[in-house]
């Protein structure tokens, strides 16, 4: 089998203009239109749907490798680090704050130069125990030799499936100065570049791990970049985590074919124009959190209260019944029953229709 990095003219990888014109010019429009209608919400919404996006951002990129994050410690660890009042925080344990770390620094510093440094950094912060797992690994540096060929591979032990194999280890200075020099001085079209930069960084797969969370970061940099604001308001990774068996096919097929990439970025365009879809939805979210925050306005809340509101509010998993709004406020069952009983009793919660011992609780939404 033969990998595009092993072709001759690698790293000059080639696509087609005419194919690429139509489906690139519909979905620079339709990104010009979504910022332009953020930006054109009150500064509490907008701020609302950035600390939306970046929170899907950040889980479902985890979720595309597998490892699956605490929603109110990546929520928490956000609104810490932009600077937002948004009450109820919580603590995110070092694994969380990595990740977070790392797509803050892509999405608000997104001016700043791509280099390796700013790399070893990030990786370090996916890394902060020197540990993949139970595996000890290289951490904030390329991957050597020791570790033996980079592969991706599925199946159970011994009849494993090499989906591909990277370049040798001794490569990859030269292979990712080219790279980062590539990302800081070439011109086509922005969202083109997001699209190449993220294939062209995973073929050199440059770490013993984090390979992908990476590649979709500086994807996102690049973006980020195309719209010249550090302001999200979509989530390109939660699309590739609903299309992830697409997202791997794709890769596989383009890393196993020639340096012509078209397919790949076709692909690319039309799932970032899927993820605009996604800005819709976090909008109709924050638009019915303001609603519901201005129909009880004035009326007093604790911080018990305004905690388990705000997690209804951000789509609860599973029925709130009185146990879960202790543990959630770390109150007594007792507090727990006075702060619901108020609440019920204001309108702001109803019982759900099955009662007895798992009676359980919803709120009350505004009419539209």
């Amino acid at each position: 089998m033969t990998y595009i990095h092993e072709l001759p003219d690698w790293p000059n990888l080639r696509w087609s203009d005419e194919q690429l014109a139509q489906p690139l010019a519909a979905v620079r429009h339709r990104q010009g239109r979504l910022i332009g209608h953020m930006e054109a919400l009150g500064f509490p919404l907008r701020e609302e749907a950035v600390l939306q996006a970046l929170t899907e951002d950040v889980i479902k990129s985890s979720e595309i490798e597998g490892e699956v994050l605490d929603r109110e410690q990546v929520r928490s660890s956000i609104a810490r680090r932009l600077g937002m009042d948004i009450g109820g925080l919580v603590e995110a344990d070092r694994n969380v704050e990595g990740v977070v770390e790392m797509m803050i620094d892509a999405t608000q510093n997104y001016a700043q130069p791509l280099t390796a440094e700013r790399l070893f950094g990030w990786h370090a912060a996916l890394f902060p125990t020197g540990r993949s797992g139970m595996s000890r690994i290289t951490v904030g540096a390329w991957r050597t030799a020791d570790a033996g060929p980079m592969q991706v591979v599925s199946g159970p032990i011994g009849r494993e499936r090499v989906h591909y194999e990277a370049p040798a280890s001794e490569r990859l200075d030269a292979d990712m100065s080219r790279f980062l020099d590539w990302f800081e001085t070439a011109a086509p079209d922005p969202v083109l570049k997001a699209g190449i930069a993220h294939l062209w960084f995973v073929t050199i797969h440059p770490f013993d791990d984090g390979n992908g969370r990476i590649a979709r970061a500086i994807a996102d940099l690049a973006l980020a970049r195309a719209e010249a604001t550090a302001q999200r308001f979509y989530s390109m990774s939660s699309q590739i985590r609903t299309e992830r068996k697409a997202y791997y096919d794709m890769l596989e097929r383009a890393q196993k074919g020639d340096l012509d990439i078209t397919p790949w970025l076709l692909w690319f365009i039309d799932c970032l124009d899927r993820a605009f879809d996604g800005a819709e939805t976090i909008l109709a979210n924050v638009m019915r959190k303001a609603r519901f925050w201005e129909s009880v306005a004035g009326q007093p809340l604790n911080e018990r209260q305004r905690k388990v509101v705000n997690r209804l509010l951000d789509g609860f998993e599973g029925k709130l019944t009185n146990a879960k709004w202790a543990a959630i406020t770390k109150a007594s069952s007792d507090t727990a029953l006075r702060d619901i009983t108020d609440l019920l009793r204001r309108g702001i919660l109803e019982k759900e229709p099955a009662g007895g011992r798992s009676t359980s609780y919803s709120l009350v939404l505004p009419k539209s």
